[in-house]
């Protein structure tokens, strides 16, 4: 089946939806609420906003760390499109919270209330990568996995310029934004509705409401297959990534290109196209098939593009501020958007056959719970990458140097994992000679 064919099938495109509109609604929220960091906190009170922008998506991620147990656990002992359903009533809830925050502009309530978002898309996420193996053939797996990198970064892009620019309104923004939120939550509501049925995987599970003693045990049973623990590791990897480059995105469009809120909207956009150009193109190069031969590929594509950055070095200052309008012509935001979109195209040739592989080969019975232990591993490289950007800006490493650092680290991250795993390094030299016949 063609991969786009799934968005006419009721066993995916609900789920689909409510996923693109999930992560539309996040992202809605969490760049209006960069924009009203990086400019509002800073010319109103002079704050450190590359700290605070960090901290942002600390805190968004820090649920994942601590709860994931608890929902892998819940997504494989109950039938889950209920279990969906409850999730995304919830989101009704924080988004009303997140309204009433932007109203009375209070920087601590919106942080609380992106703690709630992380909480509630922590127990999304193994439902969601749990229920496609249930729902999909296993050779429609890189397909559908494809369709849900897609739509969730053009989620993330929409939702990037709209959560930029109703934020950057003045004296309409928050009423713009909370509207939004609001009523976006609703639909993806009435949208899980039609999701099928999916029996639980394992309904005998007890489950262990000790999170320090549940979290522990499940990172300990991911370890227990070399393969699937390799193949986890090396999906966190590319969350310390994409982290890392989008955290830095605000301050060096702003400080480094001398640009205002709706273009370093853009900048941020750049990456998210980049990555559902190459979710899409992922089926096409995987011939039907769950394809390890594409992550060294992508991962060799991540560092180029991201070492141009460092070559590029501290570009010269605008003649004047850049607006959405003007800066791509100016030639190194020009330059810093291509390499950005090709950094996300390249990361989504690397990232979905690793989700598609992960799916396919953990147990059945235990499939939402791998998911929920990738969950954690991903925030802990997150929480990784927030340290390790305040860190390097403690030392005055300028943003173009620690891209050239990350791309550096990351060719080294990849031969470590084709070492472990052969199969990465061995399926890549056959897509090349077949290429090349």
């Amino acid at each position: 089946m063609n991969q786009f064919q799934l968005l006419r099938s009721r066993r995916f495109a609900p789920l689909f939806a409510v996923q693109f509109l999930g992560a539309f609604n996040d992202n809605v929220f969490r760049f209006a609420l960069i924009i009203f960091i990086t400019f509002t906190l800073a010319d109103k009170f002079g704050v450190d906003t590359r700290s605070l922008v960090v901290i942002s998506g600390g805190i968004f991620i820090l649920p994942f760390f601590l709860f994931s147990s608890i929902a892998g656990q819940i997504a494989d002992k109950y039938e889950k499109s209920s279990v969906i359903r409850r999730v995304k009533f919830v989101e009704i809830v924080v988004m009303s919270f997140a309204a009433i925050g932007f109203w009375i502009e209070s920087a601590t309530f919106l942080f609380i209330v992106l703690f709630l978002m992380g909480a509630q898309s922590t127990f999304f996420g193994p439902l969601k990568y749990g229920i496609l193996p249930q729902h999909l053939e296993t050779a429609e797996l890189t397909g559908g996995n494809g369709l849900i990198q897609m739509g969730t970064y053009a989620a993330i892009l929409l939702g990037a310029i709209a959560g930029g620019m109703l934020a950057s309104v003045d004296g309409l923004g928050p009423a713009f934004v909370v509207s939004c939120v609001v009523i976006l939550a609703l639909i993806g509501w009435l949208f899980s509705m039609a999701i099928p049925t999916a029996d639980p995987s394992d309904a005998s599970i007890r489950i262990n409401w000790n999170l320090p003693q549940a979290t522990v045990r499940l990172l300990r049973h991911a370890t227990t297959d070399r393969e699937v623990l390799t193949i986890i590791l090396t999906i966190s990897w590319f969350w310390f990534l994409g982290a890392t480059f989008l955290s830095m995105m605000p301050t060096y469009g702003k400080e480094l290109l001398g640009a205002d809120e709706q273009a370093v909207t853009l900048m941020n956009v750049a990456f998210t196209v980049g990555i559902g150009i190459g979710s899409l193109l992922c089926e096409k190069f995987s011939r039907g098939r769950i394809e390890l031969g594409l992550v060294p590929i992508g991962g060799i594509g991540i560092s180029i593009f991201a070492a141009d950055f460092f070559l590029v070095g501290i570009p010269e200052a605008a003649a004047s501020v850049l607006t959405l309008k003007s800066v791509l012509t100016y030639l190194p935001a020009l330059r810093a958007f291509v390499d950005l979109a090709l950094i996300g195209a390249f990361g989504a040739i690397f990232i979905v056959p690793l989700y598609a592989a992960l799916q396919a080969r953990v147990e059945r019975s235990r499939c939402a719970q791998m998911i929920a232990a990738l969950n954690v591993t991903n925030a802990l490289f997150m929480v990784l990458s927030a340290i390790f950007t305040v860190v390097l800006y403690h030392f005055k490493v300028t943003i173009p140097d620690i891209f050239g650092l990350v791309a550096l680290l990351n060719l080294v991250v990849l031969i470590i994992a084709c070492a472990v795993l052969p199969e990465f390094s061995n399926r890549a030299r056959a897509i090349l000679l077949r290429r090349k016949r």
